[in-house]
């Protein structure tokens, strides 16, 4: 009997036509001997829908929700139900509205790019609703989706970093100048300010000065309340390395040089550059990179132990940025969910997509199978006796001698 996969994708964000490339892209190979692939699109509204047209990608210029074979649906979040649900209203004047079931999900294969799906939110729903997912959990999503969260992340765990500091929209409209002459004195130019929350290179500027600066973080702040400035580099070397695993089976693909004549890869860059509708596939690369030995498992152990210490599951994409004057290595930034689930880095390696969707399930599986063996079951006599505001009921904190107990020694009565 064939797995029933859900591809959830798209999503209330700025990375929403990434992620619909990514995801009609990985349905195309998923192996149809294995799995019925169930496409779930989450649209900028945040409504669910489902329907076989939905692995096209001329569904989406623009997206119908009443076309015909598109059905809104709905999760039912009861523990391992996986269901999808729908609302069935019927026809003729005595109709009545029935909930049913369009689809019921086996493993959920998420394709989000950005925030309200990379972010840990969705994450979230799905722990709740107790079901198998192929992504990093809540945590180690949460830390890699937020650029300012996860330096520190990186920097307390004693991983290279560059200098940067951030700032939010309300202390910038406060004092831009003050501001301003933070970074200048901290950081000085060139500088590269960054949203806290947003991927594909969205709302990325460099600054060169004063003016360039203010103009920069006028962008950026149009897009998240929060912002990292960060120092530049000298015409750095970009290498980017994936990760795949989940617990202790983790591995390293080679790595890829991304090839570009300015100083950063825009959205422009990454996704119109090479024909939009191959995603991060189709960026110009070197691979693998032409780089030392040395620097190449210096980045591969790096970059496992990086997943390790956030916990990761299924594919990541880790990006760095190698100072060749200093010869210094130094982390950009992690990509729970990469562009195009970084595919290409493991064909490099000898795996194939159809073989990588399937790692990437099977890992979720292992995954929810270990959730599951956690006891959840603790009971306790607390509730025993318990009678909130019957008389005489010292119910949780009246014990005699709990801290904050009605007449107890060193509080007020």
């Amino acid at each position: 009997m064939k797995k029933q996969i859900g591809v959830i994708f798209g999503s209330r964000s700025c990375e929403r036509e990434v992620a619909i490339i990514s995801a009609v892209q990985l349905m195309r190979y998923a192996d149809c001997e294995k799995y019925d692939i169930i496409p779930v699109y989450i649209d900028e509204q945040g409504s669910w829908y489902t329907g076989e047209c939905l692995k096209d990608i001329q569904s989406y210029k623009p997206f119908r929700p009443d076309a015909k074979g598109i059905r809104k649906v709905f999760p039912d979040l009861s523990s391992g139900s996986g269901a999808l649900l729908y609302v069935n209203r019927g026809s003729g004047l005595l109709a009545r509205e029935k909930i049913e079931i369009a689809a019921r999900i086996d493993c959920y294969i998420v394709v989000m790019h950005g925030m309200n799906g990379e972010d840990g939110t969705l994450q979230g729903l799905l722990e709740l609703a107790n079901v198998p997912y192929t992504s990093t959990g809540v945590t180690g999503s949460a830390v890699g989706m937020d650029k300012i969260a996860m330096k520190h992340f990186f920097r307390g765990a004693g991983l290279p970093v560059l200098d940067g500091e951030w700032f939010t929209r309300s202390a910038y409209a406060a004092d831009s100048g003050k501001v301003v002459a933070a970074v200048k004195e901290k950081l000085g130019f060139p500088v590269f300010v960054k949203p806290a929350n947003l991927g594909s290179s969205i709302g990325v500027s460099r600054a060169d000065d004063e003016e360039e600066l203010k103009d920069a973080l006028e962008l950026a702040f149009e897009y998240d309340r929060r912002v990292l400035v960060e120092k530049g580099l000298d015409k750095p070397i970009e290498l980017n390395c994936s990760v795949l695993g989940y617990d202790d089976e983790v591995t390293a693909s080679p790595i890829e040089m991304p090839l570009n004549h300015a100083e950063f890869l825009d959205f422009r860059d990454k996704y119109l550059g090479g024909g939009g509708s191959k995603g991060m596939a189709s960026l110009s690369r070197v691979l693998p990179a032409p780089i030392e030995d040395s620097l190449r498992d210096e980045i591969q152990e790096m970059s496992r132990s990086i997943f390790r210490m956030m916990d990761c599951k299924g594919v990541v994409r880790i990006d760095y940025m190698f100072d060749k004057e200093s010869e210094k290595l130094f982390i950009t930034e992690i990509n729970t969910i990469p562009g195009s689930l970084a595919f290409y880095l493991w064909e490099n390696a000898g795996m194939s997509y159809r073989e990588l969707i399937d790692r990437m399930i099977g890992y979720a599986e292992k995954a929810y199978a270990d959730k599951n063996k956690t006891n959840f079951a603790y009971t306790s006599d607390i509730l025993k006796g318990a009678a909130l505001g019957a008389k005489g009921s010292k119910g949780a904190k009246g014990a005699k001698g709990a801290p904050g107990a009605r007449g107890a020694p060193g509080t007020k009565a």
